[in-house]
C-alpha cells in the first residue's frame, strides 16, 4: 500500500484520517494542500477515481468567490480552475495508487488493507 493523504492542518476530517491510519500502523504520506497543492496529473487521477472534478468541491470551503467560480466554470476549463484554487478542493483527499477518497471515507479504506 502507498497511501497519500492530501489535507489541512485545521480541517477536521484530515485529522481523522491521519488517525485513522496511524491507529491501524500504516504508512502513509502527508501533503499539507496549504503547502503544497496537487500536481495536474495527481488531479486528473483523483478525479478520474471519485466520478469526476465536480466531486472534488467542497461548497463549504471559507473562500466563497473561488467556490463559486469553481461551480459555475464550464466543465472543460475546470481542471485549470482547481488547480489554481486549491483551497476549495474537499480533504481529506486519500490516494493509494490509482484508487481515491474525498472525505473522511474509513469503510472504503477499511478494503485497502
Amino acid at each position: 500500500m502507498n497511501i497519500q493523504i492530501f489535507g489541512n492542518k485545521k480541517s477536521s476530517d484530515s485529522r481523522k484520517a491521519e488517525r485513522w491510519f496511524k491507529e491501524r500502523r500504516i504508512k502513509f504520506q502527508y501533503i499539507d494542500l496549504t503547502e503544497k497543492g496537487l500536481s495536474k496529473g495527481e488531479l486528473a487521477s483523483v478525479a478520474q477515481a471519485v466520478g469526476g472534478y465536480e466531486a472534488l468541491i467542497d461548497p463549504g470551503a471559507k473562500d466563497a468567490y473561488a467556490v463559486a467560480l469553481a461551480q459555475h466554470t464550464p466543465a472543460a476549463m475546470l481542471p485549470g480552475v482547481l488547480l489554481e484554487n486549491q483551497q476549495v478542493l474537499r480533504a481529506p483527499i486519500v490516494r493509494n495508487g490509482r484508487q481515491a477518497t474525498v472525505g473522511y471515507a474509513p469503510d472504503v479504506w477499511k478494503g485497502w488493507e
